[in-house]
This record gives C-alpha cells, sequence and structure tokens, in this order.
C-alpha cells in the first residue's frame, strides 16, 4: 500500500495544502482536459490572485503530463528538474521560476509531493509507479469552481462591455447635441458645462473602466442629455404649430403669419413678439410704394424675410434706438413693423423724432387701432398727401 505525503519538504503544512489534499484523495473526481482547466482558469485567474506568468509556467507544467485528461485513475504528478522547466519557459531564471511555482501553490492550483530528499523523481517496480513531484489533480477536482467563478467574471466583462459602448454612444450623442444647441443659441452657458463633461467623459474612456465607474458615467451622462434635449426643444415648443412647421402647403390664417398674395409665404415669429391684429399690407404693394429701402440692399427684397432683416440694418441708420424697435417688433408683429419703418422712410424729412413717432405709433397698434395698410394706401394715392393722412389723420403723431 502507497502512501501520499502531504507535507513539503522543509516547508511548513498551510491549510490550502491541507484542504487540497483531502480534495484530490475523493474517488468521485471526474477526469477532464488539462487544457480546458487551464482555460477556465486562465478566465478567472484574477479572482486568484495569478497572472498571466503563473498562468504560463503552469502551462510548461501541463505540457510534461503525457496525457490529455487528468483526474479519474490516472496519476497526474509531473517531475520534470529545474532546469528542464526552466529551458521550456525561454530561459526563464530558475528563482523566477520558483517563485511562479510557489504562488500556484498558495493558490491550490497544484500540490507539492514531495520525495523523502525533496528530489522530484519516479521509481518503477513490481509495484505501481511512485512519482514524486507537482500533483495537478487540483485542476481536476476544483475544475467546477473554476469554471463557475469564469462564467461570473466572463458575464461580468461582457455587462462591462455593453455598458462602455453604451456610455461611448450616450457621449457621441450629447456631443452632437452639444453642436446643434449652439447653433441654435450660442448664449447659452449651458452648453460650456455639457462640453466640459463631453470631452472628460472621452478622457476616461481611454482608460480601463470597472462597473462601478461606467454606472456613474452612466448617470451623469443620461441626465446631461435630458438637459441637452429640454433645451433644444425649448424654441420649438414656444407655441411653433405641429402642422405648419413640418408641411409647407399647410397653412392657417393666424396673428403671427405675414402673407405675399402671391407667393403664401408665411414668416413664423416667437411668441415673445406677438403680432397685432392688423395684418400688413401685400408684400407687393410695400415694395411698389416704398422704394428707398430697397436702395439699401444689394440683392433686392424677394419675401418678408428679406425685408424684416433689411429693416432691421436701417432702423439704427434712422436713429431709432434698438429697445425702441425691438418694443415696436412686439407690437406690431415684425411684418408690419417693417412696413411701417418702410413708410417712414418715403417721408423721412418730415419726422422730428424716428423713436418717438414709432413708439406712438407702436402703444396704438397694440390696443388695436393702428394698422400700416393705411400708411401704404396713403403713400399710393398721392406723393403730395400730408404724413398726417399716413397714421390716419393722428395729429398728436405729428407733433412725436
Amino acid at each position: 500500500m502507497e502512501y501520499t505525503p502531504v507535507s513539503s519538504f522543509r516547508r511548513p503544512i498551510s491549510l490550502v495544502e491541507l484542504k487540497n489534499h483531502a480534495d484530490t484523495m475523493r474517488a468521485d473526481i471526474a477526469p477532464i482536459s488539462k487544457w480546458d482547466a487551464l482555460r477556465r482558469l486562465a478566465t478567472a485567474r484574477q479572482h486568484f490572485g495569478l497572472s498571466d506568468r503563473d498562468l504560463t509556467v503552469l502551462q510548461t507544467l501541463l505540457g510534461f503530463h503525457p496525457e490529455t485528461e487528468i483526474g479519474g485513475d490516472s496519476l497526474a504528478i509531473v517531475y520534470p528538474s529545474n532546469k528542464t522547466i526552466c529551458e521550456r519557459l525561454n530561459g526563464m531564471p530558475c528563482s523566477t521560476m520558483r517563485r511562479h511555482i510557489a504562488r500556484l501553490v498558495d493558490t491550490g492550483v497544484i500540490l507539492r509531493r514531495d520525495s523523502p530528499n525533496g528530489k522530484r523523481y519516479v521509481r518503477r517496480g513490481a509495484g505501481p509507479k511512485l512519482a514524486f513531484g507537482f500533483d495537478l489533480t487540483p485542476l481536476a477536482a476544483r475544475f467546477a469552481e473554476f469554471t463557475k467563478i469564469a462564467t461570473e467574471v466572463e458575464a461580468t466583462e461582457a455587462r462591462r462591455k455593453r455598458l462602455r459602448d453604451t456610455v461611448s454612444l450616450m457621449r457621441r450623442d450629447l456631443a452632437g447635441y452639444i453642436d446643434y444647441g449652439i447653433s441654435i443659441d450660442p448664449n447659452l452657458p449651458v452648453w460650456d458645462r455639457l462640453d466640459d463633461l463631453a470631452r472628460l467623459t472621452a478622457r476616461d474612456l481611454r482608460r480601463k473602466l470597472n462597473l462601478e465607474d461606467l454606472d456613474h458615467l452612466q448617470a451623469k451622462l443620461h441626465t446631461a442629455l435630458e438637459e441637452a434635449v429640454l433645451h433644444i426643444n425649448a424654441p420649438f415648443a414656444k407655441g411653433m404649430s405641429t402642422s405648419n412647421a413640418e408641411y409647407e402647403q399647410h397653412h392657417q390664417n393666424s396673428d403671427k403669419e405675414c402673407f405675399d398674395e402671391k407667393e403664401m409665404e408665411v414668416v413664423e415669429e416667437p411668441t415673445s413678439l406677438e403680432a397685432t391684429k392688423h395684418q400688413p399690407p401685400p408684400l407687393r404693394q410695400v415694395l411698389s410704394n416704398c422704394a428707398e429701402i430697397q436702395t439699401y440692399s444689394g440683392d433686392g427684397v424677394r419675401n418678408w424675410n428679406d425685408l424684416i432683416r433689411l429693416a432691421d440694418t436701417v432702423s439704427p441708420m434712422m436713429g431709432i434706438e434698438p429697445k425702441v424697435w425691438t418694443a415696436v417688433k412686439s407690437q406690431m408683429g415684425q411684418c408690419q413693423a417693417a412696413t411701417v419703418l418702410a413708410a417712414m422712410l418715403e417721408r423721412f424729412a418730415m419726422i422730428k423724432s424716428p423713436s418717438a413717432y414709432l413708439r406712438v405709433l407702436g402703444k396704438k397698434a397694440e390696443v388695436g387701432v393702428f394698422s400700416s395698410a393705411g400708411m401704404i394706401r396713403a403713400l399710393n394715392r398721392a406723393k403730395s398727401t400730408t404724413w398726417a393722412e399716413l397714421c390716419d389723420g393722428t395729429e398728436g403723431v405729428l407733433r412725436c
């Protein structure tokens, strides 16, 4: 009857050795492929505190075992010399090799079965083969444990990769929202803060982040995306009609729209610039009676948008204060304000204070007692029409 030693030559017995010795002496150890065991352990190596070089030494030891399977009734003890092991490790220093083997033993991946004098060898005789060296049986005895941990590690790594991809896509979307938001309203300070977050996230993604770090980034990016979408949608949510915004052929007769009789062009204004109840005259009629303002346009006036932009340019030249011009556009609507400015320019020499004059007209338009159509009709009737007629006979306006 052969005796299986537990202790190592000139080394104290450890708890790990005792446990692994008891496990390897079980009779129900199923044979497994030594390479499958190595692959499972390689996946779970960080859980056991093993490095890739530790596994390289283990792979070399497995190469000394002639059979593919370990466990069962087969003897899984290899007995190469230190010199032979180092040669197969491409000249690894003996001290380094011994350090890696010690880590494998301490982890319980292999066991030492030392001879009485500590040498590694095999003795063959009439009875069973007697070998002293490194016992690989713990790989088979703990294969289920290695497989379970490796499966958990693979699942965690798969989740980490998916979460990393999600964070990367969220960062890309945030950068896109920022660029679009700046094109809509570049003065919002929120874009700078969100841009800093996007840049810092891109820098963090260059490192290998764990699940906790990725979860934290995902939460921050989720909040940032909601904030960005909120600021982007804000201008469109301020009273803009969905049907008018999406379908060019569908137009409603609202107070915020200015119509050309021929082109039926719609100019949608922000709700902060509410138009009055009066609509301006057709654009063709305005342009035919207000030739002076068109001299300030190099490309000509083709639609209401061109006239509005031209009025914004000409108003400071006429001495109209910016705050007055802004208030009048809010009181009259942009189309009617541009029409009034064009009509004023035709009789500019007769107006002593354009800002005060325009302020009075704005107040009248706000209460619904003024329309720019009367000014255009007066200009159309005769060049000699008095300026009082341009204001529907309001003499108080002349004294402005």
